[in-house]
C-alpha cells in the first residue's frame, strides 16, 4: 500500500460520532470527489477503508444511502442519480440545483471539528502525498475553482499556510514543507502519518549530516596527502643536494619522521618526536623544510 493509502486507512478508523461532523466530512467528499451535480454525485476511490466508510458516512450525515455501490476490488464507485436524494444533500448544504458554480458554505464549518472533518473529507476524495521518504508533496485537487480557492483561504485562517496552483482543469492547493505536512496531517486526524513525516525528515537529516562529515574528512584527508607528498618531496630534495645533513637537528628528526612514516597525521608524527612535541611545533618544522626545498628547487 501506497503513503497515501496508509494515510485514508489511518483517517478512517476515526468514528463518526457527531452527526454535523458527519455532514462536515460528507461535504469534503462531495466537493473533491469525481462527480457533484445536479444531476450526479459519483465517488471512485481505490482505498478500501474509504470505501468502507462512505456508506456509514452518507448514511450519518443525510440518512440517506447510495443507488449504485462497488461490484468488486480495485476501484471502487458510488454513486446517487436519484434526484429526491440530489436535492436533500444539496439542500444541506445550501446549494442550488441549478447553479453554474458551487462555492463552499462557511456556515456549515463553524465549528473547528467540523472543519477538521471537512478536511479530513476532501483529503480522502481528491487528496494525495508522497512518501515522505522519496520527498515532500501533499495536495488536494478539484475541479471547483471557487471551492478550491475559498478553501484555500480556510486553511489559511487555520494557519496551514498553502499555496495553489492550476493543472490540467484542476485547482490543486498542497504543500511541499515537512513541517506543513507534518501539521495538516495532525489537524484532519492522522498523527501516526505525520509522524511518518517527521521520522523520515530526521532520517534524511542524519544522513546527509554523516555525508557531509564524511566528505569533510575524505577532503581533509586529500589535503593532508598533498601535504605530505609536498614535504617528502623537499626533503628529498635536500638529501640530493647535501643539505639534509647540515640543518639543526630538530629539523633532522622532523625529515627522518616523515620519511619513515609518510603516511602518519601531523599529530602522530609530534607524538614520535623525542621528546614528543605539538602539533603546532611539527607542522612549523615542516613548513621549514619544505621552505628550504624550495630554496634549493
Amino acid at each position: 500500500m501506497s503513503f497515501s493509502g496508509d494515510v485514508k486507512t489511518e483517517l478512517c478508523r476515526i468514528p463518526l460520532n457527531r452527526r454535523c461532523c458527519a455532514q462536515a466530512e460528507a461535504y469534503g467528499v462531495l466537493l473533491y470527489c469525481n462527480t457533484f451535480s445536479a444531476r450526479e454525485i459519483r465517488v471512485m476511490t481505490e482505498s478500501e477503508a474509504f470505501a468502507k466508510r462512505l456508506p456509514p458516512l452518507l448514511k450519518k450525515a443525510f440518512r440517506i444511502t447510495f443507488d449504485r455501490l462497488p461490484d468488486g476490488e480495485g476501484k471502487y464507485i458510488f454513486s446517487i442519480m436519484d434526484r429526491d436524494k440530489l436535492a436533500a444533500v444539496h439542500q444541506t448544504f445550501g446549494s442550488d440545483l441549478g447553479a453554474l458554480a458551487l462555492h463552499l458554505n462557511f456556515a456549515v464549518l463553524e465549528e473547528s471539528c467540523c472543519r477538521t472533518s471537512f478536511l479530513r473529507g476532501a483529503f480522502l476524495a481528491g487528496g494525495s502525498v508522497t512518501d515522505p521518504r522519496k520527498g515532500y508533496h501533499l495536495e488536494l485537487a478539484t475541479t471547483h475553482q471557487s471551492v478550491s480557492r475559498e478553501l484555500e483561504a480556510l486553511m489559511r485562517e487555520m494557519e496551514l499556510e498553502p499555496k495553489a496552483a492550476q493543472r490540467k482543469g484542476n485547482s490543486v492547493i498542497y504543500f511541499k514543507q515537512s513541517d506543513r505536512i507534518e501539521d495538516f496531517l495532525t489537524s484532519i486526524g492522522a498523527p501516526v502519518s505525520a509522524m511518518e513525516v517527521m521520522n523520515a525528515k530526521l532520517e534524511k537529516d542524519i544522513r546527509g549530516s554523516v555525508n557531509r562529515r564524511v566528505n569533510c574528512d575524505a577532503a581533509n584527508l586529500d589535503k593532508a596527502v598533498e601535504a605530505a607528498m609536498v614535504q617528502l618531496e623537499a626533503i628529498r630534495r635536500l638529501e640530493e643536494r647535501g643539505r639534509l645533513a647540515l640543518l639543526p637537528d630538530k629539523l633532522k628528526e622532523t625529515a627522518a619522521l616523515r620519511l619513515a612514516h609518510p603516511e602518519d597525521t601531523l599529530s602522530q608524527l609530534a607524538e614520535r618526536c623525542d621528546p614528543p612535541i605539538t602539533k603546532s611545533a611539527l607542522n612549523h618544522r615542516l613548513r621549514k623544510l619544505v621552505e628550504l626545498g624550495r630554496e634549493e628547487g
